[in-house]
């Protein structure tokens, strides 16, 4: 269990129990910052559905759309054809056993990959997203084109969460996302959401770079003990460092 909490009594009731009872790798501290993150928009009044791009079994996703407020919705992304054709159905049974309401999300059994910028905002209400979440096809080629997917259709002040990032098993993921930067210059690194284990990888938050602060302070304040305060080098930008176990080597 964290040592904190993201404020919103039902994702919290969620992630204190029913989070690990759905089969996915994201962690519960990560999950825990996101949704922070997303009452903190709430709060500041930032509007906007959210999207999941990998949504499995719906781990992540259910939390959420917990999160969301009223009158948003929350769409999720996956061929739901692996491990097997049944996933789907996993899906949207964990999200009644969960108390995700079912007129609250939408899932969306497509291959990003061959969808346009123009389909996917079809897809996702047309409006701006204020959260998007990517952990689909971890390739180069898969993760460039949900980056542009999202771009295209994030809210001005909105977040874009990559998952496995610096993870073991895809070392040179990272690339992608540097290309994404530079050919992005507004955009950056905002935060890293340090792993639980080699399971629960980090994420990245990526916002404009002229939303930083409307986030950045208050993550320092809020997960003061998970703050690693040396912070990260995000391609020029001081980047906020969360990590589990917060510690700089005794040398």
């Amino acid at each position: 269990m964290t040592p904190f909490n993201s404020g919103i009594p039902a994702l919290d009731a969620y992630l204190a129990d029913g989070f690990e009872t759905v089969r996915g790798m994201s962690s519960r501290f990560s999950a825990t910052i996101c949704g922070h993150l997303l009452r903190r928009q709430t709060e500041m009044g930032i509007r906007g559905s959210v999207a999941e791009i990998g949504t499995f079994e719906g781990r992540f996703f259910i939390a959420m759309g917990h999160a969301l407020a009223p009158g948003e919705h929350a769409y999720g992304f996956d061929i739901f054809s692996w491990p097997d054709d049944h996933v789907l159905d996993r899906f949207v049974a964990n999200a009644a056993r969960c108390g995700l309401p079912s007129d609250r999300f939408t899932p969306r059994p497509f291959d990003t990959g061959t969808l346009s910028t123009d389909e996917f905002a079809g897809l996702t209400g047309r409006g701006p997203l204020r959260f998007i979440h990517i952990d689909g096809e971890h390739s180069p080629e898969a993760l460039s084109h949900d980056l542009a997917l999202a771009h295209e259709r994030l809210h001005p002040q909105g977040l874009i969460c990559l998952d496995d990032m610096l993870h073991p098993g895809y070392p040179f993921l990272v690339v992608t996302v540097h290309a994404y930067l530079v050919a992005h210059p507004d955009m950056c690194v905002m935060c890293v959401i340090d792993r639980e284990d080699i399971v629960a990888a980090p994420k990245f938050l990526i916002c404009r770079r002229d939303a930083v602060r409307l986030y950045e302070a208050d993550l320092m304040q809020s997960f003061a003990a998970q703050h690693f305060v040396l912070g990260g080098d995000a391609m020029g930008h001081h980047c906020v460092v969360l990590t589990p176990h917060p510690r700089i080597a005794d040398v």
